[in-house]
């Protein structure tokens, strides 16, 4: 796994939101300017989390983004998925997005990447965005 851009800074734009009162609206203006995350770039990456269900928006003088869930409801490893697909090493040994590899013809080398896989995944399924806060 290797994170991109992308999911990097919705991590850290989602980080900022959960610390942020429950019920109040962030400006993507002001998230930008505190993570240092380019604003174009992330108003992309805030509207495929809301179309991934875990931010509401309002438009207007007082609008802006706002988590849809609970930061304790948030994995680490659904928001990566949702932006960059696939955790595991290599599709042949991916839970969700399988797909065929050359490293199935060597056996013991999909169990060592299945074992590398399942190490990361029980961290970062297990890790939420409460724990960071």
């Amino acid at each position: 796994m290797k994170l991109t851009s992308r999911s990097e800074y919705a991590l850290l734009a989602l980080v900022y939101l959960a610390r942020q009162p429950a019920d109040m609206y962030t400006r993507v203006e002001e998230i930008a300017n505190v993570q240092g995350i380019p604003p174009k770039f992330l108003e992309q990456i805030l509207l495929a989390l809301k179309r991934g269900q875990y931010l509401s928006s309002l438009k207007g003088h007082n609008g802006g983004y706002k988590l849809s869930k609970a930061p304790a409801d948030i994995s680490l490893a659904e928001v990566i998925r949702l932006l960059d697909g696939p955790l595991a090493p290599t599709e042949s040994v991916s839970k969700y997005f399988y797909r065929s590899t050359p490293i199935e013809k060597e056996p013991a080398l999909v169990t060592l990447f299945t074992q590398i896989r399942d190490c990361m995944l029980n961290i970062i399924e297990n890790t939420t965005l409460a724990d960071i806060c």
